[in-house]
């Protein structure tokens, strides 16, 4: 049974960074599409970034363009999320999904499989 696992979340001041974990267990995570979302209090679940199959293509929001990364690491079957210049904004429950054919990278409704989230605070 695919399983993620989320880490790395806490508590920054606006401007800093974070760098979020998704291990992965029961699958190979380069054979599928490895998504980044997340859902602040009383906000819809929103796609945060996405990774396709191969190491590539990637895709972001364009809240996060130009400050979050997307990469995964093959030998450690885990993908990341490199979060800089940290908004106020940024602040919400952060989720690992995974889907081997996501229709729309951007839809929660797309994947198959989620971890359980970590929580990111960002404050001034």
């Amino acid at each position: 049974q695919p399983q993620l696992v989320e880490s790395g979340g806490g508590s920054v001041q606006a401007g800093g960074s974070l760098r979020l974990s998704c291990a992965a267990s029961g699958f190979t995570v380069s054979h599928y599409c490895m998504g980044w979302f997340r859902q602040a209090p009383g906000k819809e679940r929103e796609g945060v970034a996405a990774l396709f199959t191969g190491g590539g293509p990637t895709y972001y929001a364009d809240s996060v363009k130009g400050r979050f990364t997307i990469s995964q690491d093959n030998d450690k079957n885990t993908v990341y999320l490199q979060m800089n210049s940290l908004k106020l904004e940024d602040t919400a429950m952060y989720f690992c999904a995974a889907d081997r054919y996501p229709t729309n990278w951007w839809r929660p409704t797309t994947y198959n499989y989620w971890g359980q989230g970590t929580q990111v605070t960002v404050s001034s």
